[in-house]
């Protein structure tokens, strides 16, 4: 490797031997049938290991290839590179007056990325962003193409596979006519009197909401909801409106942030908290993030509550969002509607990671599981016994990769701990 690669949050830097971008198709087959180790970076938003290869490793970064989005009007659907993220995909599709149905909070990470480590929007009825993905196509071990769609067996392991299967060079993604977002911005949620329905009511008083806290007090300071224009807006008296723009994080400056006050606008404009066109921090920031059964919602908020004297002093912000059940073996919302609890952090491990460990004590009764590109110390025995289709995809791996050569240390924890 000739030159230093970390993370987005810079918590990570790469060993690799080597770091290549391929410019082709071509190029990226003949490298990967002659390498060993073989890791992908994507957008480099992940806070943990997972794409590192280690010593005499290849990195790989598909952003040289071109940057395909070629859409299918009449099919509804695009097919995108590996290499895109979605703030390209998003203008180019509205550009054709299609949309995707959910978008997460940053519009700067790559599609083939996100949807790998299980990443999401929020919505009660809004699954992870891989529940668009149709067809997969990547790039084993030999350096063959191969192409995966739904009608495929083997489907439900190839979309939210940690990159343990191959190089993705594209995903055909299920699209829907474009529309139009409001984004309307409340304060001070209290916890105090929520009960079970109450909350399954607030968190699905709109198309996408959010609930944000840093726990220094009980109860949420930031609530947002974002609201599909043209639809019923039901009322929402929990809260009271907020009078001035809001950024997640407190006392930082809501110029990053998307438009606000119920301002109508493109649906890849609101659905992400932060412009594309500017980032929302430095990357000074770790992060993590726990996905429960929706149903204890309540009941994993109020453990939170108990601990937030430890968790307040190295928080940031914390997000609560919701994730309809999906599919995908290895996803955090695999057969349950979800909840997913999401934490800021300072940009400091060593006071972080205790932290994190009192959390995940915390929300131990509640069969958490964390998010595959954030920071936990979940033990790999406990996270195969969250995951009931993790023998299936620990057999797909033997049969498209059988010399691991996709498999680092951070998937063989995850396999075989």
């Amino acid at each position: 490797m000739t030159e230093t690669v970390t993370n987005w949050a810079g918590n990570i830097t790469y060993t690799a031997d080597e770091l290549h971008r391929p410019e082709t198709l071509d190029a990226l087959r003949r490298l990967v049938a002659e390498r060993t180790l073989v890791r992908v970076l994507g957008s480099g938003h992940s806070f943990n290991e997972i794409a590192e290869p280690g010593p005499g490793g290849t990195l790989l970064s598909l952003a040289a290839l071109p940057a395909a989005v070629d859409v299918d009007p009449a099919a509804r659907t695009v097919r995108v590179g590996g290499g895109v993220r979605y703030a390209e995909l998003a203008r180019a599709l509205h550009g054709h007056g299609l949309a995707l149905p959910n978008m997460a909070s940053l519009p700067h990470i790559s599609v083939a990325g996100s949807v790998a480590t299980g990443t999401h929007g929020s919505g009660v009825t809004n699954g992870s962003l891989a529940s668009a993905v149709r067809e997969v196509e990547l790039v084993t071990a030999d350096g063959t193409v191969l192409t995966l769609g739904r009608d495929d067996e083997r489907f439900g392991g190839a979309v939210t596979s940690l990159g343990a299967l191959g190089v993705v060079t594209s995903l055909t993604l299920d699209l829907e006519p474009a529309y139009e977002v409001e984004q309307h911005v409340f304060t001070e949620l209290p916890l105090a009197g929520l009960d079970a329905e109450t909350l399954e009511t607030v968190l699905s008083a709109a198309y996408s909401v959010s609930l944000f806290t840093d726990w220094r007090d009980p109860g949420f300071r930031q609530v947002w909801l974002k609201h599909r224009a043209g639809r019923p807006l039901p009322g929402f008296p929990w809260a009271v409106p907020a009078k001035v723009k809001m950024h997640p994080v407190p006392g930082m400056p809501a110029v990053n942030c998307t438009e606000q006050f119920g301002v109508p606008g493109p649906w890849h404009e609101r659905l992400p908290h932060f412009r594309a066109d500017f980032m929302p921090s430095s990357g000074v920031e770790l992060q993590s993030e726990y996905l429960m059964a929706r149903e204890h919602a309540l009941d994993a908020l109020h453990a939170l509550d108990a601990i937030r004297a430890t968790v307040a002093p190295v928080l940031q912000t914390c997000e609560v969002r919701t994730v309809a059940a999906d599919a995908q073996w290895l996803s955090p919302s695999y057969g349950r509607d979800t909840v997913a609890v999401h934490f800021t952090w300072v940009e400091d491990t060593a006071a972080v990671l205790p932290v994190v460990r009192r959390v995940e004590e915390a929300l131990a009764g509640f069969a958490a599981r964390p998010h595959w590109g954030k920071v936990f110390t979940t033990p790999a025995p406990t996270l195969r016994e969250l995951y009931p289709r993790l023998g299936d995809f620990r057999a797909l791996v033997g049969e498209l990769d059988p010399e691991g050569k996709f498999t680092n240390a951070f998937v063989r924890d995850v396999l075989n701990g």
